[in-house]
């Protein structure tokens, strides 16, 4: 086995535990060629941490009816029709579980590494997310964004969950499916993994760092 570099890891949740839950979720409900554009509409420039309302959102300074209708203002600003949504209560994202990063957090478990979730969330997804997975079973600790007042990528809301797990910066692996997030994590000495739409290659390099390879 290799030498264990890590005695934590800390998940985001969608696009990482959970299958769904990206960027690209939000969109799919419009032609391709508007993506970007309802993208930016959205979430903002999601590198930053600013007065987006979805920032706000994420922060738990507004409900979700608030900001579904600052979307509704900006798209028709924008010109750009809004999608029929889907029939009954069916949500805009229905998080799932991915299987292998439920793999993953098992062998972490059985191996002893301190394990948490550091996601940017908010109040009305929180029912649905967490009936994904047994979280309070499974990780020492969940950091929700809308529940501290804090988001990604501000460095806070990692110094935070590290400080609530008792972790070491340098021998924590932070997984997440957004770039700057991963870079943030990076810059206050954590490890951050980028996770893909197939996320085999992370989680290689978490069971590597891990000491779980042969």
């Amino acid at each position: 086995m290799t030498e264990a570099v890590i005695d934590t890891v800390i998940f985001d949740v969608g696009g990482v535990l959970s299958a769904t839950g990206r960027h690209s979720d939000f969109t799919r409900r419009f032609p391709p060629e508007l993506a970007e554009q309802v993208a930016r509409i959205f979430v903002g420039d999601y590198g930053t941490d600013g007065d987006h309302p979805w920032h706000r959102l994420e922060r738990g300074e507004i409900t979700l009816a608030e900001n579904r209708r600052l979307n509704r203002e900006a798209l028709a600003a924008a010109g750009i029709e809004v999608p029929t949504p889907p029939p009954g209560n069916a949500p805009i994202i229905a998080f799932a579980a991915s299987e292998p990063m439920v793999a993953l957090v098992s062998d972490l478990r059985t191996a002893g590494l301190r394990l948490g979730v550091l996601t940017n969330n908010v109040a009305e997804f929180r029912d649905q997310w967490r009936a994904i997975m047994p979280f309070d079973e499974w990780f020492d600790d969940v950091v929700d964004s809308h529940e501290v007042g804090l988001r990604k990528p501000d460095p806070a809301i990692y110094q935070l969950a590290l400080d609530r797990l008792g972790a070491v910066a340098g021998r924590t692996a932070f997984l997440d499916d957004v770039l700057t997030n991963v870079l943030a994590a990076d810059s206050v000495g954590m490890r951050g993994v980028l996770v893909d739409l197939d996320p085999a290659d992370a989680i290689a390099t978490v069971r590597r760092w891990a000491g779980l390879t042969d």
